[in-house]
């Protein structure tokens, strides 16, 4: 396991506010396309430097891949570890919240050769991480909530749900709320909008003013992020399907 020091933050949400008269960051006259579909549960989805966009269907245990080249979906890894989150870093790393042994992954693309870069905090179990985000500076956010899950032989719950923050020489300070609504995954866009899922899309500025709300056809929408040819369209995973649609702007440089 790679060493590094593991900040703990809380997580909180409260309720949403109304629509902004400020412009959505939708391209004109875009409709919502199912790319792929005959998922289980798909989630975590990232792009990679050349726009092809990873994603997973975790209750199937395996990670995809959406070819920029052909628009085809093919399988990239399975078994996953039960991969949910999945995140690039600048090395082209990817990051995977691998919750089958409550861990969270690296894996080489090229080889597929994994390497455990959390799996405990404190001396306690992970609840199972859930959503990664990686910086340009190496260092990364995740999620550790705790869905129980069919497939553990473990004990009971070691830990607070809560955000992680994994830096090997630094700390976060200063939180304050951006907006009053919760989420299940997220991303941001060049314009600092901010991109978040449960119910549909809902898309708020860089000021905390919703400007956009994208329509899912799921009961549940659990994640997004760009990609693309030219980075400017949204996927969005939602239960058994992989959706996207155009944009005017494009993802911001690390996702």
């Amino acid at each position: 396991m790679i060493r590094a020091r593991l900040s703990f933050l809380m997580l909180f949400a409260l309720a949403s506010p109304t629509l902004a008269d400020t412009p959505s960051p939708v391209a004109d006259g875009a409709k919502l396309e199912k790319v792929a579909g005959g998922f289980k549960f798909t989630e975590g989805p990232a792009p990679d430097a050349d726009g092809n966009v990873y994603f997973t269907d975790q209750p199937n245990d395996r990670i995809l891949k959406w070819s920029v080249a052909d628009g085809k979906v093919t399988t990239f890894m399975e078994p996953s570890g039960r991969s949910n989150g999945l995140a690039f870093d600048k090395n082209g790393t990817l990051w995977a919240c691998a919750d089958a042994q409550n861990e969270l992954w690296k894996i080489d693309v090229k080889t597929k050769e994994k390497t455990v870069v959390v799996k405990d905090f404190g001396g306690k179990l992970l609840n199972g991480p859930n959503d990664v985000w990686v910086r340009d500076d190496g260092s990364a956010f995740f999620t550790d909530p705790f869905y129980k899950r069919p497939y553990w032989k473990r004990g009971p719950k070691e830990q607070d749900e809560a955000v992680y923050f994994l830096s090997a020489d630094g700390k976060l300070s200063d939180r304050k709320l951006f907006c009053a609504q919760g989420s299940d995954g997220m991303t941001i866009d060049e314009q600092g909008n901010v991109y978040l899922t449960g119910k549909g899309v809902t898309v708020y500025d860089a000021g905390g003013k919703k400007v956009a709300q994208i329509d899912v056809p799921e009961p549940w929408t659990a994640n997004v992020c760009f990609g693309g040819k030219d980075g400017k369209t949204l996927f969005v995973t939602a239960g058994t399907g992989l959706y996207s649609i155009p944009m005017k702007v494009k993802g911001a440089a690390r996702q």
